[in-house]
């Protein structure tokens, strides 16, 4: 019973096959990814041979036909058939295909069955009646399309990682070809899909990861139709109004999930850059409260993304990023207006506050990889918190040493990060303190 209390909150990583690494699933995904892509590269250049082709006749067989042949008639047509009209009859050839039906008398009818009294020879079968099947409903279209990372598979043992390339679980090609997204907030994973009518602005709904259920109904967006984005609703979305964006799938119906990852992460930030602000509506909270909150996400906020992923800035930049909360500007109602101010813009009925973002961990996704729905080895996940309990250590704190743990262990390498450590920290080196 404890262990699966313990793999009920585990992510679905747990589900793979335990015969094969990691590693070797994560290649494996890359390279049917490229298969794939090359697949549909291939059928486009099949396509375009046949750009030229043509069902017609060309102008060259056109001059070549001569205008006096006789007309042959089209497939399909009755005009080979003029010549059998002018053809004699026989009736008797008619008589000895037609099957006469035996003639009954009134008493006879009566001792048939119903159903050749009628005149049916052959009795139908009854009718089935369908019965209704229960339990299956219509799968959701929206269920499990987000790219759900696995759990990266560290070693717990630092004697297991020292000196043995692959052992420790990080990607051998970590400092080269991965992008890191640091820090991820706390918060619910959901889609943000954007609609819109004729004559009327944009509206986006938020819907679950896992079932696609609907989290939060239609709202008024700043986001362009037919727009897909991979989000975050915050913990405290109802006091900050924030949705934080991890990655975009579809903008204004052109599908980018195709795209690498590196790509979409600077597509994400370069779109939602341009997408003027957005006024707090209104508080849904009681009149008499004088707390404002927010009916619903007003703020876009991209997840900040890093393409150095090299071990010094892992160390120094990315990793101490995820163990701080993160602090942004969001506009909100100034309280000497009350709450039935209209917001209808940015004027003195608004202004820039500070809230805080608490972490969660950080991802890690392979940069050549498109975004493909469902669990997927392409990217990892290190969360803060470790999932057996918290005697256990922190994923992230593994991942930290035995990234240290890669390092030459040079006078450099030992200045730098002593620097970005406590004067207290441990050295994950010599196990003592600095």
């Amino acid at each position: 019973m404890a262990s699966r209390k313990t793999g009920y909150k585990l992510p679905p990583t747990t589900m793979t096959d335990k015969l094969m690494s990691q590693e070797a699933r994560r290649n494996k995904a890359l390279e049917e990814q490229k298969r794939r892509r090359a697949q549909r590269f291939e059928s486009t250049r099949n396509l375009d041979s046949f750009a030229d082709l043509t069902l017609g006749l060309s102008d060259h067989e056109d001059d070549a036909e001569d205008e006096d042949a006789t007309p042959l008639p089209c497939p399909g047509s009755v005009a080979q058939y003029a010549s059998m009209l002018s053809r004699p009859v026989d009736p008797t050839s008619i008589a000895t295909h037609v099957q006469t039906l035996p003639i009954f008398s009134h008493s006879e009818t009566n001792e048939l069955p119903s159903s050749e009294a009628n005149g049916n020879l052959h009795s139908l079968p009854p009718k089935k009646t369908k019965k209704k099947r229960r339990g299956k409903h219509k799968t959701n279209r929206w269920a499990d399309r987000c790219m759900y990372a696995e759990l990266l598979e560290l070693a717990t043992d630092p004697s297991e990682a020292w000196g043995s390339s692959g052992a420790d679980g990080l990607p051998a090609d970590l400092e080269s070809e991965w992008v890191v997204l640091a820090p991820v907030p706390q918060g619910k994973r959901c889609l943000a899909v954007t609609q819109s009518a004729a004559d009327s602005p944009s509206h986006a709904t938020l819907r679950s990861r896992l079932l696609g259920k609907v989290l939060l109904n239609r709202f008024p967006s700043v986001l362009p139709p037919h727009t897909i984005l991979d989000c975050v609703l915050d913990t405290n979305w109802k006091e900050n109004g924030v949705l934080h964006v991890l990655d975009v799938i579809k903008w204004k119906g052109q599908d980018i999930s195709e795209c690498e990852s590196a790509f979409r992460f600077w597509w994400r930030d370069t779109r939602l850059g341009e997408l003027p602000p957005t006024a707090p509506p209104p508080s849904c909270g009681p009149k008499s409260d004088d707390i404002y909150t927010f009916p619903y996400p007003t703020t876009l906020l991209p997840v900040p993304y890093h393409t150095d992923t090299t071990l010094p800035s892992l160390l120094v930049h990315i990793v101490p990023s995820v163990h701080l909360p993160r602090s942004v500007g969001i506009a909100a109602p100034t309280a000497s207006q009350g709450m039935d101010v209209d917001f209808s813009g940015f004027g003195q009925s608004v202004q820039m506050k500070e809230v805080t973002i608490e972490p969660d961990g950080l991802l890690l996704y392979v940069k050549a990889a498109s975004y493909e729905s469902g669990t997927s080895p392409l990217s990892s996940w290190v969360p803060i918190v470790s999932y057996d309990g918290p005697e256990h250590e922190s994923p992230l704190d593994l991942f930290e040493r035995l990234v240290f743990l890669s390092f030459p262990l040079d006078e450099g390498t030992y200045l730098l990060f002593k620097a970005s450590k406590a004067a207290d920290g441990p050295c994950w080196h010599t196990g003592k303190r600095w």
